[in-house]
């Protein structure tokens, strides 16, 4: 297999959709929705945040497990995409229906079941749809331009939902803009889901080999995978820096701009530049390599973000140069490790003769979904540290600690993770440089 067509690209691309949402609008509003809706302490909130899916850091690997044995079973992953996808989009409408069960403790205890269930329908989902691109293309080129449409899509999801999400939920308001919000959003995933389980119909799957027939064998593999181990900690702790920072955006356009509405712009300026900025990283990935593209665009993200905790001090015009800047980075960082990814699961079957990918798909999900989950978390605890108060409606004023821990909280502390992302990077090398084709620089 090497290159693949353009309905197949644009069809496994929708599904992030479903992704964009689902890893954005909880990690935007689900801290605001707790904090200034039901009252809830923020160092609770972000501990309600977390919980969820911290379980689904041990559920991932065992989708991924469950989602080989179904591809040696049925030829295909389409159907876990299916299932996981629809049960996404029905719970995530629940999610947000705040039920009114007379108190913050029940209510908070509502969200934590049903975010349970939602994170748990998710991983059904992303763990086969990570997998995908090992199997759709051997070609390391193609998996790099399969990947940059991917993101791209992605960022188009991540604008759409972190756009609309805010502004349905201020425009309609209280409790009424939530639901509404939670539905409208639902909506979106339902569309990917069904589009990419069409969009991927026909579309090849690799090599059928037998999955992993004992976890002591797959501890095994990971304890001697040594460059998965690396990568997958880089990309744990960038994710806990961009948790950090969507659980941020709320309350820098509030409290720190002073104008909530600025919350939608700032979305658009943070994603806006991702789209646009895609065929540049593809063609850097394509000429400088897989690796030197991700160092770049790390280090253009932190330094962005680094100057960003000046913002109370900055003209607004200069705060957006700045947060497009970011997003220039933010692309890069998503696509070069997805486009490792496959590279290494490729190599890493070779060697073993055994399906790997589905259940390296859950471990590396399953460290995306803890950084995420954490990122809010984190951000929470910088809040309590400020003194932010909390409360039931309408915003509360603010300490100028509170609004300084938001702003260092948005910035600094995501900048700081994004560096020291990069120190397990420079030992991170290609899994098997002798399957790399002729001519393909080295990374």
């Amino acid at each position: 297999m090497s290159e693949i067509g353009a309905g197949t690209r644009l069809g496994y691309s929708l599904g992030s959709f479903v992704t964009g949402a689902f890893g954005t609008v909880p990690g935007l509003l689900l801290l605001p929705y707790l904090t200034d809706t039901m009252a809830v302490p923020a160092a609770a909130a972000g501990a309600i945040v977390l919980l969820p899916k911290a379980w689904d850091v041990v559920f991932n690997p065992v989708a991924g497990r469950l989602s080989d044995a179904d591809l040696v079973r049925t030829g295909s992953r389409r159907r876990s995409l299916l299932l996981g996808g629809l049960a996404v989009a029905i719970t995530f409408a629940a999610l947000f229906a705040h039920p009114g069960l007379g108190g913050a403790g029940a209510d908070s205890a509502y969200v934590v079941a049903v975010f349970f269930v939602c994170a748990t329908a998710f991983a059904f989902f992303q763990v086969p749809f990570n997998a995908l691109p090992a199997e759709l293309t051997e070609d390391y080129h193609e998996r790099t331009r399969l990947t940059t449409w991917r993101i791209a899509v992605l960022a188009l999801a991540v604008l759409v939902s972190g756009a609309v999400a805010p502004a349905i939920a201020g425009g309609v308001g209280g409790v009424a803009g939530y639901r509404t919000m939670g539905v409208v959003i639902a909506l979106v995933i339902l569309g990917g889901t069904l589009a990419v389980h069409r969009g991927t119909r026909g579309a090849p799957v690799g090599r059928l080999r037998g999955p992993t027939p004992h976890w002591r064998e797959l501890v095994a593999t990971m304890r001697r995978w040594g460059a998965f181990r690396r990568l997958l900690c880089v990309y744990f702790v960038q994710s806990l820096g961009v948790g950090t920072l969507l659980a941020g955006v709320n309350y820098v356009a509030r409290h720190v701009l002073g104008d909530p509405s600025l919350q939608s712009l700032l979305f658009v300026g943070f994603v806006g530049p991702a789209l646009l900025v895609m065929p540049l990283w593809n063609r850097v990935g394509r000429t400088g390599g897989k690796l030197a593209g991700f160092r770049v665009s790390s280090v253009v993200f932190a330094l962005a973000l680094a100057t960003l905790v000046l913002a109370r001090t900055l003209p607004l015009g200069v705060v957006f140069v700045l947060v497009a800047a970011a997003g220039v980075g933010y692309a890069g960082i998503q696509v070069f490790p997805l486009a490792l990814l496959p590279d290494l699961i490729t190599a890493e079957e070779e060697r073993t003769g055994a399906a790997r990918a589905g259940v390296t798909a859950g471990v590396w999900t399953a460290a995306e979904t803890l950084g995420l989950a954490l990122g809010p978390g984190l951000f929470g605890l910088v809040l309590a540290a400020g003194g932010y108060v909390s409360s039931a409606g309408a915003t509360a004023p603010q300490p100028d600690t509170a609004v300084t821990a938001i702003t260092v909280g948005f910035s600094a502390v995501p900048a700081v993770l994004l560096v020291l992302g990069l120190l397990p990077l420079r030992r991170a090398v290609f899994a098997s440089e002798h399957d790399r084709p002729a001519g393909t620089p080295a990374s």
